[in-house]
């Protein structure tokens, strides 16, 4: 899979807020937050040729760890490479995240990216009402 020409990957911006919500209104199974709330974590965001492709949001936990709180890419740019891109930005040692029982896609993503099937949320999401697949990745000691 080849990336975008010139994507560039940096810090969120307030002036990013408009972009993300676009993103998430166009991404139903990605989680649905207020983009300030986005502040208070870690959170990249993917740029091509100055538009903004995708974000990901993370929570630091201590000793090494982290969870993935949401990663979406808008419509124009899904499968060229962009949420790739902002996963290999973390440097934890063990990754954490929940994925909608139905987004086959995410599994699959996740799957390629070494994450593995950790538990199972009985209807942890609403809007619809689903289930949460647990999953981890742990990185080499």
């Amino acid at each position: 899979m080849e990336l975008p020409a010139r994507l560039t990957i940096r810090p969120l911006r307030l002036s990013d807020f408009q972009d993300i919500d676009e993103i998430q209104r166009l991404n139903p199974t990605a989680s649905q937050w207020n983009a300030a709330d986005y502040l208070g974590y870690f959170t990249q965001v993917a740029e091509v040729a100055g538009r903004l492709a995708g974000f990901l949001a993370v929570l630091e936990l201590p000793g090494g760890e982290a969870e993935i709180l949401n990663v979406a890419v808008h419509p124009d740019f899904h499968r060229q490479g962009v949420a790739s891109a902002l996963l290999k930005t973390l440097t934890a040692r063990i990754l954490y995240l929940d994925v909608r029982a139905s987004n086959s896609p995410a599994l699959a993503f996740y799957r390629r990216h070494g994450f593995v099937k950790s538990g199972h949320r009985r209807r942890y999401y609403a809007h619809p009402v689903e289930d949460a697949i647990m999953m981890r990745r742990q990185r080499g000691h």
